[in-house]
């Protein structure tokens, strides 16, 4: 039988919304490569009564509670205490712990005050869990049957530790070893994908598929239990392939990050390189790839001309076009493309110019029109977009997402 969680996020800053709870979403994907059923999101201030009906709850319907938040050093940090209180373990100096700790302050040359030394108590008897980014350690421990595991707040330190310590402290609860592969779609949307795979999603049971909505995109996850890796790994194959028989179009990659890294590997795989002229997106389409370690190999630069003067004096776009057409327009588009791609040398040049909000242009064009092209050794092609009237960032984020996406079939294509 699959195992229940829980996730218990401790901190009054994000009861009062200072903060969002970003752990909740890091670890429930996580869980649910590892096969665990996430039932319940519950977030508790930093009070130790509420902490502990929290906690008695958790008990009585999962069989795993992951808490996150108030391991630190400060007043506040009570849920190792707590959560020692509730299930009968006392709370113990570690002494490696301890001498972890003051080794780590000596190292930064800064004082180890006394509250400190907090962090090297934990639940005897427990798994510890060590923490490459801070100095609070986590932990693991089973009583009456319940696995509860304690994880800091700080999303960087969260999910680094739930990844070297609480993940094989899971995978050693299961019998034989859960697998998955992702595959990460673009162009269609989650009910678009189900409708698609529904007659397979149904009829699967081991390896299963299941859609996920992400932001303008989904992911379809397949996963697979067998005794071994590589028996896990020779199911998934076939179900891989059956899958992607279908929707195979819109899959821009499997186990892959994002749009960007998949174009940026395609262009190095090719020797190939990239430039960008910027409109309405502002210059995201840079700031995404150049996010992506590696990008100086293909990517050669981009410009912003976010106004005409700009696209006519540092792209070379035609006055004509731009008194004829108009910024937002497909020849406009074209002109902006082929001229970043003269200007860098780059052999493949994208260009985005549109309408991103709240109000039309001058020329009544309306918000969410927008025109991507994609110049090439093989010409140029532009594509008209209508996104609709969505907030800013959506329609910019929409238009750097098509653009990605052209680039990468047309790599896919040569």
């Amino acid at each position: 039988m699959a195992h229940r969680a829980e996730l218990i996020a401790v901190g009054t800053e994000i009861l009062l919304g200072n903060i969002a709870n970003t752990d909740a979403q890091i670890l429930s994907e996580h869980l649910a490569e590892l096969g665990i059923n996430v039932l319940y999101h519950t977030v508790v201030g930093d009070n130790p009564g509420r902490l502990r009906e929290a906690l008695e709850l958790a008990r009585s319907r999962v069989d795993v509670i992951i808490t996150t938040g108030g391991l630190g050093p400060t007043y506040d940090d009570l849920t190792k205490q707590t959560i020692c209180e509730t299930f009968g373990r006392k709370n113990v100096l570690h002494p490696e712990l301890e001498q972890w700790l003051r080794d780590l302050f000596a190292a930064r040359k800064r004082p180890m005050t006394d509250n400190n030394l907090q962090q090297a108590y934990l639940p005897e008897n427990c798994t510890v869990f060590h923490n490459h980014n801070g100095t609070a350690p986590g932990c693991g421990f089973c009583e009456g049957g319940v696995h509860v595991l304690m994880l800091p707040g700080p999303p960087h330190e969260c999910e680094l530790m739930f990844r070297t310590g609480a993940e094989p402290y899971l995978r050693a609860l299961s019998e034989g070893v859960i697998a998955s592969h992702t595959l990460r779609v673009y162009g269609k949307g989650e009910s678009d994908m189900e409708m698609l795979l529904r007659d397979k999603i149904e009829k699967m049971t081991n390896p299963t598929v299941a859609p996920y909505a992400k932001t303008d995109e989904c992911m379809l996850r397949v996963t697979a239990k067998a005794p071994t890796a590589e028996e896990a790994e020779a199911m998934l194959k076939p179900a891989v392939d059956e899958v992607m028989a279908v929707v195979g179009e819109w899959v821009y990659g499997v186990d892959v990050d994002n749009l960007e890294s998949v174009c940026l590997a395609a262009l190095k795989a090719r020797g190939a390189t990239l430039a960008a002229a910027e409109s309405c997106t502002g210059g995201l389409i840079a700031k995404r790839i150049t996010d992506v370690p590696g990008a100086s190999a293909a990517f050669l630069g981009g410009v912003v001309s976010y106004t005409n003067g700009v696209k006519a004096n540092a792209l070379n776009v035609p006055q004509a076009l731009l008194d004829e057409h108009g910024a937002v327009s497909e020849p406009v588009a074209a002109a902006m493309a082929e001229g970043v791609r003269a200007l860098t040398g780059a052999d493949y040049a994208l260009s985005v110019t549109g309408v991103a909000g709240p109000d039309s242009d001058e020329r009544g064009n309306p918000v969410g029109l927008v025109y991507i092209a994609l110049a090439s050794p093989d010409g140029t092609v532009c594509k008209k977009c209508e996104f609709g009237k969505r907030s800013r960032d959506h329609i910019r984020m929409q238009a750097a997402n098509t653009a990605f996406d052209m680039l990468r079939r047309e790599l896919g294509r040569t």
